[in-house]
């Protein structure tokens, strides 16, 4: 489904579009009312008289440019948008009721507001003004004395009128509203696509570059140190291999994140394993509640968080074991870290230079979830990760 701020902003800009089409209407209606009252059989015709209708004429000039210059305000300019489109409609009743009543030549300028109300504000209850013109025309004639049988007729014919524009209209904005969802719908589809075609290309370069160059470097190292004769050199070049499988473990756990194919209790536990041996510290694993389907962004950067805490552990807590919990809740999945070491005081800022932390809660904050601390001098630490869930993550099947 196309995301809600976009066809916010679609919305905003067509009513923008159609708002200033409808002040330069105004503006050729404004030249007419100027004609009227400037000229005497147009005055005469029309039945206006005094200085009221001046009075009403700048009135309508006043507030149509105040209603321009607020539109750039999309919640204000549909607001007073529709207020001034009443006022005019009001002036044309009148001129309607001056000119003859239902049977005024003007009667057909109301299908003129009917559109213009339906085309800004496409919702019934917009389209209720203009509709009363004709009750309220009809009225006046009755309170005057002048309606006749036949203005019936007229009545029924311009309601009739009225009702196939606001149906073709209405029908024409859901068909626009839905174009524009299924081609937002279809640019994300084509992002998403060239997005993945472009991981790919980059998963297939790195395994064939930097894969193939890790490769070659654990070959050499077994290579010299089958001619190594010392003990000391043998150890050096089995750590220089130790560290080039590793990285070739990195890498193929980098290319399945990129590949969405990183299955996260796997990637977590056997990181455990691995910091155990690597940074000679006892790292206990336990998986609580039922495991759901993470999004590979989030199984990424959870795993990178854990690989960080471990490291932080392993670097400056003087730890001798840690506890790595992951749990899964309806809404959210939980990361904990805690170690039995020195720990700290988490108020103090870190030194010039330690950006772990920092990088860390930025990491998070990035799959929309928060990093908590917990930690006091001589009483060990715990880090949680919390991270909220999409609601069509599904349980894993067992």
């Amino acid at each position: 489904m196309p995301d809600a701020a976009p066809a916010a902003s679609f919305g905003d800009d067509r009513f923008l579009t159609r708002a200033r089409t409808l002040f330069y209407a105004r503006l050729a209606f404004l030249g007419l009312g100027l004609a009227v009252l400037d000229i005497p059989a147009w005055r005469l015709a029309f039945k206006i008289q005094g200085t009221g209708p001046a009075v009403i004429y700048l009135l309508m000039v006043g507030y149509s440019a105040i209603n321009y210059v607020i539109l750039d305000r999309p919640r204000l300019g549909k607001v007073v948008t529709f207020i001034t489109l009443c006022c005019d409609l009001m002036v044309v009743v009148y001129l309607i009721a001056q000119s003859g009543g239902l049977r005024s030549p003007l009667v057909a300028s109301q299908l003129l507001f009917t559109t213009l109300f339906v085309t800004l504000f496409p919702s019934p209850m917009a389209v209720v003004p203009p509709l009363l013109t004709f009750p309220i025309v009809a009225k006046i004639d009755d309170l005057l004395g002048r309606i006749e049988p036949a203005d019936v007729f007229i009545l029924l014919w311009f309601s009739a009128i009225n009702g196939i524009v606001v149906y073709v209209l209405v029908y024409l904005d859901q068909q626009e509203r839905s174009r524009y969802s299924e081609v937002t719908r279809l640019q994300s589809e084509v992002k998403e696509v060239a997005i993945l075609e472009e991981r790919n290309r980059l998963a297939r370069e790195i395994h064939d570059g930097l894969g193939g160059a890790l490769s070659s470097m654990i070959i050499q190292s077994e290579y010299i140190e089958g001619m190594a004769r010392e003990a000391d050199l043998k150890h050096e070049i089995r750590e220089l291999r130790g560290a080039a499988e590793d990285s070739i473990e990195e890498l193929r756990r980098a290319l399945k994140a990129m590949h969405g194919d990183l299955d996260l209790v796997p990637a977590v536990a056997e990181w455990c394993r691995t910091a155990s041996t690597r940074y000679k510290l006892k790292v206990g694993f336990r998986r609580e509640g039922i495991e759901r389907v993470v999004a590979p962004e989030t199984t990424l950067a959870i795993f990178r968080l854990l690989q960080e805490a471990l490291t932080n552990v392993a670097r400056h807590a003087a730890a001798t074991s840690a506890d790595v919990a992951l749990q899964f809740g309806p809404d959210a999945v939980m990361l904990s870290v805690k170690d039995d070491g020195k720990g700290f005081d988490p108020t103090v800022a870190s030194p010039l230079g330690h950006y772990g932390l920092a990088n860390m809660r930025e990491r998070a904050r990035k799959v929309g979830g928060e990093m908590r601390i917990e930690s006091t001098p001589g009483a060990g630490s715990a880090i949680s990760i919390i991270v909220p869930l999409r609601k069509e993550n599904e349980i894993v099947p067992a």
